[in-house]
């Protein structure tokens, strides 16, 4: 009762405080012993993180460190062991005597868990942001993250959902939000914290997003809320994106689950016959300008053409120096690049509006004359394969179905009539 009713408090004096301040950094109390999240995180962590953040400056960029794994945490502690990693390359887990583990981000940033039971430890660094487990209670806006936690049992984790439920294309996730047992908690940039605070929120996983609203994540901080920006989206090698699962296995006590699923996707892409075919491939969407958005060569989407057999038509961009994964391109340079392509696959988890080769062609008449277009090799991703992480060998498969013609059935592309 005693927490029902400070959270309840607690509510209502945000509540006063939006009114009165518009939702500004100085409406709101301090939260150490107003809410019991608050216990998740250090005062230091939650100086330090504001101060990586100007909340005058909402157009701030994720940055990528380069030597981010440290496992100094300023106490003298030393790591007695580290998770084996053999993809990805951005997080790394380091495990201490006691349960602690100590997660290193390529942002730079660092999280240590805090078992149940266990207290704080002494002497930590101020960068370090404390996890208390059992985890749970969390606000997930990092949309590719909801199928790792249905992979591992873990949806029940997970109590507020930044993605409204009619743009989750995975049916537990769904089925999850009609039941009421997820509930909606509105965007990375709008979050309703009245909500989070009243469902007990004590962790949001964010998309990298969040850092073009630094002003966000300080006042979720500010709240007693740690904020777990997600990294996998930077990871150049599919299953690299995929041994996230082992992240996030970590979080939740359940390394086994997590390598045995992982394990199992390695499995999968190994048994992909991706001898070069020398087809060229174009994967792109046409955005409301009439330009073609592709990917840049050399992320995880261009991999896995790579891995599937086929050759990405963008050996070189130019654009490919920037933060982006993608690189818009005007119809006639895009028309000169990519129309010799042998296999077409529009990104529909974009745009689901091309759903035959006539809806393509009347985006631009030119893309009638693509070399695809005309035998027929033009295929549409379905609108759920960005949240299908934990799917990176059936959908490299479906990639070569399209691209050798096998006639293989696929769950991921569908062939365009």
């Amino acid at each position: 009762m005693g927490r029902f009713t400070r959270t309840i408090a607690f509510v209502a004096a945000i509540a006063l405080a939006l009114a009165l301040a518009g939702c500004g950094q100085t409406g709101v109390g301090a939260t150490s012993g107003a809410s019991s999240s608050s216990s998740t995180t250090s005062s230091a962590s939650a100086s330090s993180s504001s101060a990586t953040s100007s909340s005058a400056d909402d157009a701030s960029t994720t940055t990528q460190v380069a030597d981010f794994h440290n496992v100094d945490l300023g106490n003298g502690w030393k790591p007695v062991s580290s998770l084996p990693l053999s993809y990805a390359k951005c997080f790394t887990v380091d495990y201490f005597d006691g349960g602690y583990k100590l997660l290193c981000l390529s942002d730079g940033k660092r999280y240590l868990t805090v078992p149940e039971g266990a207290s704080a430890p002494a002497g930590i660094a101020g960068d370090i942001t404390l996890i208390q487990q059992p985890l749970g209670d969390v606000y997930l806006v990092a949309s590719d993250t909801m199928c790792l936690f249905e992979a591992l049992g873990a949806l029940d984790r997970i109590t507020v959902s930044g993605i409204a439920k009619e743009n989750w294309h995975i049916p537990a996730a769904v089925a999850a939000m009609e039941s009421g047992a997820i509930a909606y908690g509105g965007k990375y940039n709008t979050p309703d914290y009245e909500l989070l605070l009243g469902k007990g929120v004590r962790l949001a996983i964010e998309s990298t997003m969040i850092n073009h609203t630094p002003s966000v994540r300080e006042k979720l901080i500010e709240l007693g809320i740690p904020v777990f920006t997600e990294m996998s989206s930077y990871e150049p090698e599919p299953l690299g994106r995929t041994e996230w699962v082992k992240c996030y296995g970590a979080l939740l006590d359940m390394e086994d689950k997590a390598n045995a699923l992982f394990d199992e996707q390695v499995a999968r892409v190994n048994a992909i016959d991706g001898t070069p075919t020398g087809k060229k491939v174009a994967f792109f969407y046409i955005n409301s300008n009439g330009a073609a958005v592709v990917r840049k060569p050399g992320d995880y989407v261009t991999r896995m053409i790579g891995q599937a057999g086929g050759t990405y038509i963008f050996e070189t961009l130019p654009e490919a120096e920037s933060a982006t994964s993608s690189a818009t391109l005007e119809m006639e340079r895009f028309y000169a690049e990519a129309r010799d392509a042998d296999v077409i696959i529009y990104n529909a988890s974009i745009d689901g509006s091309v759903g035959s080769i006539a809806d393509l062609v009347r985006k631009n008449a030119l893309l009638g004359d693509f070399k695809a277009v005309q035998s027929g090799d033009v295929w549409s991703t379905g609108e759920n394969m960005y949240q299908q992480m934990m799917q990176t060998g059936r959908i490299i498969a479906d990639f070569n179905a399209a691209i050798t013609g096998s006639g293989a059935e696929t769950a991921f592309v569908s062939k365009l009539m």
